[in-house]
């Protein structure tokens, strides 16, 4: 499959420092045009471009992360000391786990279903704003609820 803007600008020869092929700057390249056909059309428009590798996570860790980030790395050198590759760790039922990534990968879906029960735990857990159909509605319905009470 190709990356974002390989059409355009070329695939990049540049790796980063694990092998893996860099993606050509999309994002620049475009806020680059758009303000070159602004500036043809003698308008004046201010784009900011934000790099999205920057925003993996918008919010501050809080000790609940600093705990369960412990826990994950305990879990792992306690695999890589015993041994093991080719894992991973995680939470489930509760526990820490070990988990063989050719099992995980081989029963992970390739996309996630943005207003599921799943992504809900995940805007959920990492305090980021709901954005989705079902949290708009709940919202709403909690909004309704106050204005009726007031």
């Amino acid at each position: 499959t190709r990356a974002s803007g390989e059409e355009v600008l070329g695939a990049s020869a540049e790796v980063d420092a694990g092998g893996n092929r860099k993606l050509p700057p999309i994002g620049t390249w475009l806020k680059d045009r758009i303000t070159a056909h602004f500036k043809s059309l003698d308008r004046e428009a201010t784009i900011k471009y934000i790099d999205p590798s920057y925003m993996v996570r918008s919010v501050s860790a809080d000790a609940s992360d600093s705990y369960l980030c412990m826990l994950l790395a305990h879990a792992a050198a306690h695999g890589a000391m015993a041994g093991y590759t080719g894992f991973t760790v995680g939470l489930a039922n509760n526990r820490t786990v070990m988990i063989p990534i050719p099992e995980l990968a081989k029963a992970s879906p390739r996309s996630l279903n943005a207003t599921g029960r799943t992504w809900e735990r995940v805007v959920a857990v990492t305090n980021q704003p709901c954005n989705t159909a079902r949290c708009d509605v709940q919202q709403m319905t909690s909004d309704k609820a106050v204005q009726a009470a007031t």
